[in-house]
């Protein structure tokens, strides 16, 4: 073996002894929470990856869906046609920009909210996806003591997704891993459509 791959073959083995002791150390057995968040794209997609994940071993998954419906998506086309067993609720207003009626937005996350919570006192439940709820958190359409509370005292075997841009400090504390995704650069921004089984 020469010098570059003895070298290398050391710095993978210091590199394995990292990773084996982190594994070592993380005993604790629970549901996590998670808060995908940041201006970019790809929070809603990668919630909807571990949707997928969770059927793959036989899961129960919800999934409910605010800001979002009013144009039809792929993950609802798909889940609606394929996963049954997918318990999938949208607010069907879609963003708030665009109705520009704060009581009837506010009404709507209300009777959402009504169908989240609860998923989230559900111990049948493996995982729960709240896509956009950071929204109703921003606008105050939503009592965020309230969310917060009911995230906290989930069932400790169920895992929690929430997606959006922002949500605060305090859901960040609440929650077990936070992902910011960061816009570096868009397609949209030079001018191209949004793409059918990419954007939506």
């Amino acid at each position: 073996m020469d010098s570059k791959d003895a070298k290398h073959k050391a710095a993978m083995q210091k590199q394995k002894e990292k990773v084996d002791a982190a594994i070592a150390a993380a005993d604790t057995e629970r549901g996590v929470a998670l808060l995908l968040t940041g201006n970019g794209k790809g929070k809603s997609s990668s919630a909807f990856g571990m949707v997928l994940r969770a059927l793959g071993y036989g899961q129960k998954v919800g999934v409910v869906q605010f800001i979002k419906g009013a144009q039809l998506s792929g993950e609802e086309i798909y889940l609606r046609e394929h996963c049954p067993q997918v318990d999938f609720y949208q607010m069907g207003t879609g963003f708030t920009w665009n109705t520009q009626d704060k009581s009837g937005d506010i009404a709507a996350a209300e009777k959402t909210w009504e169908v989240a919570a609860p998923m989230l006192a559900d111990a049948s439940y493996d995982l729960v996806v709240l896509d956009e709820l950071t929204y109703m958190i921003g606008y105050k359409y939503l009592d965020e003591a309230k969310i917060l509370d009911a995230l906290s005292s989930r069932p400790v075997n169920q895992s929690v997704v929430v997606t959006g841009r922002g949500g605060g400090s305090a859901l960040q504390d609440v929650m077990d891993t936070v992902s910011e995704v960061k816009d570096i650069k868009h397609a949209y921004k030079a001018g191209i459509k949004a793409r059918k089984g990419v954007d939506y």
